[in-house]
């Protein structure tokens, strides 16, 4: 799922829903860059997490 996405795309963490919804800057080699509401711009590994993608936000 996190090699499908791409910057601008929303999502969500799922353990860490106080973070809010993100939006994806980057996605390279694995490592997804993404700017959340509530925690700030956060790289995440997408073989350690996946992560949700949001519609219709």
């Amino acid at each position: 799922m996190n090699a499908l996405l791409e910057p601008g795309m929303v999502v969500r963490h799922p353990g860490m829903p106080g973070w809010g919804l993100g939006q994806v800057q980057s996605n390279i080699g694995g490592r997804v860059t993404v700017n959340f509401e509530h925690a700030g711009k956060v790289v995440i590994d997408s073989k350690q997490i996946t992560l949700e993608r949001v519609f219709g936000h």
